[in-house]
């Protein structure tokens, strides 16, 4: 088997909003979600960092551990609609919030048939409609451990396959929809 080496001004990166691998050109500062053209699939996995993110068959969630080494992590991000009700019914947009949690799950229910399966439309409303402090990341939430969530929160996140969305789900935080991202 003959391997040839590609150089190739290209690299594999992950995104900080979305938690996704992306194509990176290091010459002329182009991104792309798709891998550049003319690429055949064996250049792209030389590509420096398309082991780390784009190995195992499973790209970002290859990475299941921490930098300090403990395995078993996840990677999620989430939009989260809180109610008067939730453990802290405040947020960045809100001091106060006093709609039900019906209203928060009906709120839900509108953002999940605008995201309609779109990783980009998932970060845009989660950046400007979430109640959580990850709204300025996209919903990203980095990486976590068992333990480290509310239990139908890490249930959520544990469950899905990379790339994939929960159903809406209720915590104490408020009602939630999750995306796995690693």
């Amino acid at each position: 088997m003959l391997i040839i080496l590609v150089k190739s001004e290209w690299e594999v990166r992950l995104s900080n909003s979305k938690g996704m691998p992306y194509f990176f050109n290091a010459v002329t500062r182009e991104s792309d979600w798709h891998p550049p053209a003319g690429l055949t699939p064996d250049q792209i996995n030389q590509l420096p960092g398309a082991e780390e993110y784009l190995g195992g068959g499973s790209g970002a969630a290859k990475k299941e551990s921490s930098s300090d080494g403990k395995s078993g992590q996840v990677r999620a991000a989430h939009l989260l609609v809180k109610h008067r009700d939730s453990r802290r019914a405040s947020s960045w947009k809100e001091a106060n919030i006093t709609r039900t949690k019906e209203e928060a799950i009906d709120i839900l229910k509108g953002y999940e048939a605008e995201i309609a399966g779109s990783p980009d439309k998932f970060a845009e409303l989660a950046e400007k409609h979430s109640d959580c402090s990850s709204h300025s990341n996209g919903g990203d939430l980095g990486w976590f451990g068992r333990g480290q969530m509310q239990k139908p929160f890490e249930e959520a996140a544990y469950g899905l396959e990379v790339g994939k969305f929960s159903p809406i789900i209720s915590t104490d935080s408020g009602v939630h929809i999750v995306r796995r991202t690693g």
